[in-house]
Formats: C-alpha cells, structure tokens, sequence
C-alpha cells in the first residue's frame, strides 16, 4: 500500500518559486510616537497615503513625527433612538403619550382600538 501513495510537495509550505530577479516594490519608512515617548517605523509604499496616526499594538496610537495635527475629519454624531423620536414629537407630546399607555397599563382607562 505505501508503494502506491502519492509523493509531492507539501502543500502550502514550500514555494517552488525562487526569488531571483524580483525587486520589491519601493517603499518609505514612516516614524510615529505614542504619547509615552515610544517611536515606532513602519513602511508605507511611495505610492500608499499616509495616516497621520497609526496603532503600534502595544504602546497605543502613534502620532506621525512631523506633522502638527492628524487628519481627523469631524466625527459624525451617532443618532440615538431618544434622538430620533425628538426630531418626530416634541417632549409634551411624548409625554401625553406615555402617560396614555401607563394608565391603560395600569387599567385605569379601557384600551380604545
């Protein structure tokens, strides 16, 4: 049985490639520091937009050294349910509203359909 099993190469281990003659592809080294002081590099392609902040994983969120602020753009204000039902009722409204729903609740006032 072991003369007829099938012989090959393992399978995603080894590349049958070699590398000669492959250039990589250009690259700049881009230096950030975390609020603690710590520098960190990382490389970017020439052609790849730069952050002004990266994640090191383990200091924190580095700030890219030489430029003065980050590119935040203004964070857009999450609309919360509470938010959402203010722009369709005012609050005199909603609160006919629920006083209504509790006194049915409660049983004071027969439900209307």
């Amino acid at each position: 049985m072991s003369e007829r099993s099938l012989r090959g190469t393992q399978l995603g281990s080894r590349s049958l490639e070699s590398e000669e003659g492959v250039e990589p592809a250009p690259r700049q080294m881009v230096e950030f520091e975390c609020e603690d002081g710590t520098r960190f590099k990382v490389p970017f392609s020439i052609e790849a937009e730069v952050p002004s902040t990266w994640d090191s994983g383990i200091h924190g969120i580095g700030v890219r050294v030489g430029v003065n602020e980050p590119d935040g753009e203004p964070e857009k204000h999450v609309r919360s349910h509470w938010d959402m039902l203010l722009e369709r009722r005012s609050f005199d409204e909603l609160q006919v509203l629920l006083d209504e729903r509790l006194a049915i609740r409660r049983g004071e006032v027969p439900a209307q359909s």
